[in-house]
């Protein structure tokens, strides 16, 4: 932990009433914190005393934190509360766009914005709670006919969002979910009341009787779940999407009951990364963090066939058994040999038991399949769709229960 500044103490402190807001701050950020921590963490302070901060920061984490992955946040919240004002303009300068100029840019550490966020956020609801008019006038506005914001950013493109829009959309994404049904297995299992009959059991039962039949044991087919594997597409026409679909991706890896067996996930710009143990983190700032420091290649150009090729020689038996399902995120703009990335989309087609291309460059009407790698991989895939905002994300759902459910594939193949 970091050297803390010394804290005054105030002849009129309320130090129970900033503990309490800074747990709702804990909260806001994420951190499961109730009435009892901060009952617990009030008399944890009054029986340590109040004399070194190193000491109150650790008593507070002690009260407040029950998972490795949470300090990050509560040190971010704690010296974001307290009054550090290093970190606080550390915050304000993650949060507002600045002018680039020669001096050093200082990079946000994970769960520093969404600290900062959760104590910025209560300051701009007061601030706009304050601010009425002299006279008391009230104003009543109609908007009845008006799209919320929710809905709005539905249907906002994730290149058009501002950063404040980008965090509320992110949210977003993190509550998203994606269902897949199982699939039966060939193998079989004992089964109460099975469909078929399973003579061997039933027979091994009747030796233990003299060879005397008393009941028929049955069985039933296994029931077991896909495997997810989606292909990312990180170069820089595609850098403002790939960002919100990992967001998305380490939300389907981390719900629980979706059904998935495990998610894989790869990027790709100029070359292949697997990121998938990345995925494993429990907060998405840190996961992201370290899935970026790991692909070096963000924003670069784009070599879909060879690493398309990269990944059917190297990952393809090992992720696409027992049926799994592929999310292929590009754009299709590719410079390699048509040719090659049409042969290697085609491997990945039959390797997998079903491929989803989502394309950001459908959000524009008049879109054809003119590009030459969009055209090679075209008829590769079994559903073609939009990824270019929230509400393409949740309709991606009904692709992966639905397989006759096609996108605008059987419409782009007649422009080909």
């Amino acid at each position: 932990m970091a050297e803390h500044l010394p804290l005054d103490i105030p002849d009129d402190g309320k130090l129970a009433d900033n503990i309490t807001w800074f747990a709702r701050a804990l909260r806001a950020a994420g951190i499961p914190v109730g009435p009892g921590r901060v009952i617990d963490a009030i008399r944890a302070v009054e029986a340590a005393g109040f004399s070194r901060k190193a000491d109150f920061y650790f008593t507070l984490q002690a009260c407040f934190v029950s998972r490795p992955e949470q300090r990050t946040v509560f040190a971010q919240i704690f010296r974001l509360y307290w009054r550090d004002p290093r970190y606080l303009e550390h915050m304000i300068a993650a949060l507002t766009p600045a002018i680039r100029g020669v001096q050093e840019e200082r990079k946000a550490k994970p769960a520093e914005k969404r600290a900062a966020e959760a104590l910025l956020d209560g300051v701009n609801h007061d601030i706009e709670q304050s601010e009425t008019d002299e006279d008391g006038t009230e104003i009543e506005i109609d908007a009845s006919k008006t799209m919320s914001s929710e809905e709005r950013l539905r249907s906002l493109d994730f290149e058009q969002m501002s950063t404040a829009e980008m965090a509320q959309a992110k949210r977003m994404l993190a509550n998203l979910s994606l269902p897949v049904r199982p699939l039966m297995s060939r193998r079989m299992q004992a089964a109460a009341r099975g469909k078929i009959v399973d003579w061997r059991a039933t027979q091994r039962s009747a030796m233990r009787y003299g060879g005397e039949l008393k009941e028929l044991a049955t069985k039933d087919r296994r029931i077991r779940w896909p495997n997810l594997v989606a292909l990312c597409d990180i170069s820089g026409s595609m850098s403002h999407y790939s960002r919100a679909m990992l967001h998305f991706l380490h939300a389907v890896s981390s719900e629980k009951g979706a059904g998935w067996s495990k998610v894989h996930a790869f990027t790709f710009g100029t070359r292949l990364t697997n990121i998938t143990r990345h995925l494993a983190t429990r907060d998405v700032d840190a996961a992201l963090a370290a899935a970026g420091a790991e692909a070096q290649d963000w924003e670069g150009g784009t070599r879909i066939g060879e690493c398309l090729r990269e990944f059917n020689r190297d990952w393809s038996r090992r992720v696409l058994g027992q049926g799994a399902v592929v999310l292929l995120i590009t754009d299709g703009l590719d410079r390699d040999d048509p040719e090659q990335l049409a042969k290697e989309a085609e491997r990945l087609h039959l390797s997998a038991r079903q491929v989803i291309w989502l394309n950001p460059l459908l959000r524009w009407d008049g879109f054809a399949p003119k590009a030459k790698g969009i055209a090679a991989m075209l008829p590769h895939v079994d559903s073609f769709r939009a990824g270019h905002n929230v509400a393409s994300l949740e309709g991606l759902a009904q692709a992966i229960s639905r397989p006759e459910d096609r996108g605008e594939k059987r419409r782009l193949m007649a422009l080909l």
